[in-house]
């Protein structure tokens, strides 16, 4: 009975805790430290009055706790004084550095920092890149560098991840790149840590593996490092919805735990006559416990292995202390212990997958006793439950989720974690004991992992693979997830069918598409560079796709098509990249691919990866009330370079707007006199604001209502330039611009002047935002 009455009370002091940390999230500032104490005060004295409804005053304790850490994680942060500043800084790399085209980049643990030789007050993680003729930087050494650094800042656009919440959720205080400098030197000293042990691990199977791709598989499954894994791996696994078996997930964790368990039994088959000293069941708990903690390290402790380490450890000590618990009360306890030690772990998708999905597994899947029967049926079952149930949440962090991820699954998870894991973790351990015994290992996992893979790829080009829907809805979420739980309730309550009406919200969004001779266009952040999404009644067009990097960073990628995906636009129907300079147009290859039906043009189409149409002036066209004009390039080709940018002109009974590119003061004449009679247009700044663009002349022949830039962030051409931002305000031309912003949506409705209606940075504030 003490068992039974202790169960609801860990399971809800954990969802008061949990309701505590999440109130904070949603805060667009931090409460001051005044609040926190009287709030803290009062939960105490709640508790303390009635002692029943202790679970209750979990709810401001959690608040309290999320909100003084967010608190110690923020002014930890450099300082906004120094941006942009060189900073000589000593410290230790963590992680495991990745090597990439011209660059590495790697996590730097800060132990001394100094401006001119006097010490600052700078501490914490920086993420650190170091460009052209980088050394080799092992995992654990120690250096003195001069960086130049800046808080953590990221694009804010629809459907975007959010990089200042994960920087945050990681204890990322600063950004920045390596200079050059004499003093810039590896010290003497380098410590031992547990991510040397993981480099020398992932250097030993990369010697014993011929086939890279093959070798970085097995990185992956035997210690979580996925440096070797390209883009395309990415979206393979995403297609199937198995992004948490590549990496190190909490099965594995749970596997390793289970041989922690037989390795103890197979100690007592040898030697009988320990039990008397020592009792059998105690033992494997603690051997369970010290396999999975040994496989964790091994991971690098991410979330899902953390999560199921704290449950483990739950049982291990439970068992230990001859005490019982069941599966909630552990997950409960796991979970009390995760937001303890790091409540803003609620920040990362990871943590959400990891609980709501044993959640659904320990409340929809009773158990059906033992046999490989059982073992099928729970195994099948299971990854029905959870791809329905996580299906919610794989739309709502990632815009997209695999309808082939619960038959992927099926095949993948017992072939992936019963074999190439266990196979790839011998391989490990005979690494450092036997080391030429690790090779043959290696080679069987290797052609498994390769086979396992091959299938993959093909299921990975099924219909369905990527399902992209707009943007989800707290409310849809929620009731999807009631859903979901309704559906897989256990058989005989009634009804259970009307879960998937439950789920209508999410899968069918109302969708507001702009009327006749309306059209909606939204500037994205894809900092220093350029992508404009427009769209009317049936159609839209894209407009520069911004860049992509050395690093293999496609901004096309990361920012362009999320945002179309999270806009409900299904189709595009022209692609227009103003000239060839990559902050426009690196990104339009994967948009290219995405889209192959886009009609593409470009101002300089000998410098594309595809194949695209010369824009001439005089090229139009018209949808749905809309009319598109493009002003130039001249057909006589006498642009070049930046001047060779194609100039769209668009214009409706709702307003009209003017794309420019990069073209400078010396094109800008034509394109004024080709605007011809009409309502002002909104200007797309020339240049992101170079001073060779925005001559007074061509604001005041274009007189716009509204001028909007695109820029990065503390650019390294400064951009919009000072000169350039005065004239337009001595020409009272308000100027919006992206890096402080963020995206912006404006429409074009007829009948009223052109507006923003939505600032991304502005209309979705958070206490973490810059």
């Amino acid at each position: 009975m003490v068992q039974v009455a202790r169960m609801p009370t860990a399971i809800s002091t954990a969802l008061a805790f949990l309701a505590g940390v999440l109130l904070v999230q949603w805060l667009p500032a931090l409460p001051p430290l005044m609040v926190l104490g009287a709030l803290l005060l009062s939960a105490i004295g709640c508790a303390w009055r009635w002692p029943r409804l202790r679970w209750v005053a979990c709810l401001p304790l959690g608040f309290v706790w999320a909100a003084w850490c967010g608190k110690m994680a923020m002014d930890a942060r450099l300082p906004r004084a120094l941006e942009g500043q060189d900073v000589v800084v000593v410290g230790t790399v963590t992680g495991l550095p990745a090597l990439r085209e011209g660059a590495t980049t790697f996590e730097f643990e800060t132990t001394q920092a100094t401006i001119d030789g006097k010490r600052i007050a700078l501490h914490g993680r920086i993420s650190v890149a170091w460009y052209d003729g980088a050394p080799i930087v092992p995992a654990c050494s120690h250096w003195q560098l001069l960086l130049r650094l800046k808080r953590p800042r990221g694009l804010i656009d629809p459907g975007g991840a959010d990089s200042e919440r994960s920087a945050l959720e990681r204890g990322i205080v600063a950004t920045g790149y390596v200079r050059e400098d004499d003093g810039n030197a590896k010290l003497p000293g380098s410590r031992w840590c547990i991510d040397g042990v993981r480099d020398a691990i992932s250097r030993g199977i990369a010697a014993r593996v011929h086939d890279p791709h093959d070798a970085a598989l097995l990185q992956a499954f035997s210690i979580g490092d996925t440096r070797g894994l390209d883009q395309q791996d990415w979206e393979i696994a995403r297609a199937n919805g198995v992004s948490h078996l590549i990496a190190i997930s909490g099965f594995h964790v749970g596997v390793a735990a289970v041989f922690g368990v037989w390795l103890i039994l197979i100690v007592y088959a040898l030697w009988p006559r320990l039990a008397v000293r020592i009792p059998r069941i105690q033992s494997q708990a603690a051997s369970a416990l010290l396999v999975a903690s040994i496989y964790s390290a091994l991971a690098g402790f991410g979330l899902p292995t953390v999560r199921t380490l704290l449950m483990i450890a739950v049982v291990a000590l439970a068992r230990c202390s001859r005490r019982g618990g069941s599966g909630s009360m552990s997950l409960a306890l796991a979970m009390i212990a995760t937001l303890l030690v790091d409540p803003l772990a609620v920040l990362s998708a990871g943590f959400w997958l990891s609980f709501v999905g044993v959640s659904f597994l320990m409340l929809c899947l009773p158990s059906r006793g033992r046999g490989w029967r059982a073992f099928i049926h729970e195994l099948s079952t299971g990854q029905l439950v959870m791809t329905v149930a996580l299906l919610p949440l794989s739309l709502w962090f990632f815009g997209e989720a695999s309808l082939v991820g619960a038959l992927s699954n099926l095949i993948a998870v017992p072939v992936i974690s019963f074999v190439i894991v266990p196979l790839a973790l011998l391989g490990t351990l005979l690494l450092g004991v036997f080391p030429p015994a690790a090779a043959p290992v290696f080679w069987l996992a290797a052609k498994l992992a390769h086979a396992q893979w091959w299938l993959l790829e093909r299921m990975a080009t099924w219909p369905g693979a990527h399902w992209y829907l707009p943007t989800v809805s707290a409310w849809s979420l929620l009731l999807a997830l009631c859903g979901a739980l309704w559906l897989f309730m256990p058989r005989g309550v009634p009804l259970r069918w009307l879960g998937l009406l439950m789920f209508l919200p999410l899968l069918l969004p109302m969708r507001t598409l702009p009327a006749n001779g309306a059209y909606e266009v939204w500037v994205l952040d894809v900092g220093q560079g350029l992508s404009v999404l427009l769209r009317t009644r049936d159609h839209a067009l894209l407009y520069d796709a911004g860049a992509r990097y050395p690093s293999g960073f496609d901004l096309g990628e990361a920012v362009v098509l999320p945002s179309i995906h999270a806009l409900g636009i299904t189709r595009l129907d022209v692609l227009m990249i103003s000239h060839g300079d990559n902050d426009h147009a690196g990104g339009a290859t994967v948009v290219a691919d995405a889209f192959p039906q886009a009609r593409r043009y470009a101002g300089e189409p000998a410098r594309m990866h595809k194949p695209m149409e010369q824009c001439v002036a005089g090229q139009s066209w018209q949808w749905d009330g809309v009319r598109f004009r493009v002003l130039s390039p001249a057909a006589d080709g006498t642009g070049r370079d930046n001047d060779s940018s194609c100039v769209l002109l668009v214009e409706s009974a709702g307003g009209r707007l003017l794309l420019t590119g990069d073209i400078s003061s010396k094109i800008e004449p034509q394109v004024a006199e080709a605007i011809g009679t009409g309502a002002p247009p909104v200007l797309l700044v020339p240049h992101h604001g170079s001073k060779t663009s925005s001559s007074g002349t061509f604001i005041a022949a274009v007189n716009p209502p509204l001028a909007l830039v695109s820029a990065g962030w503390h650019n390294r051409f400064g951009h919009p330039k000072p000169e350039v931002v005065e004239r337009y305000r001595l020409a009272r031309v308000p100027l919006l611009n992206t890096a402080d912003e963020g995206a912006m949506e404006l429409v074009f409705m007829p009948g009223q002047p052109p507006r923003v209606v939505t600032r991304w940075r502005l209309e979705s504030r958070r206490y973490w935002r810059e």
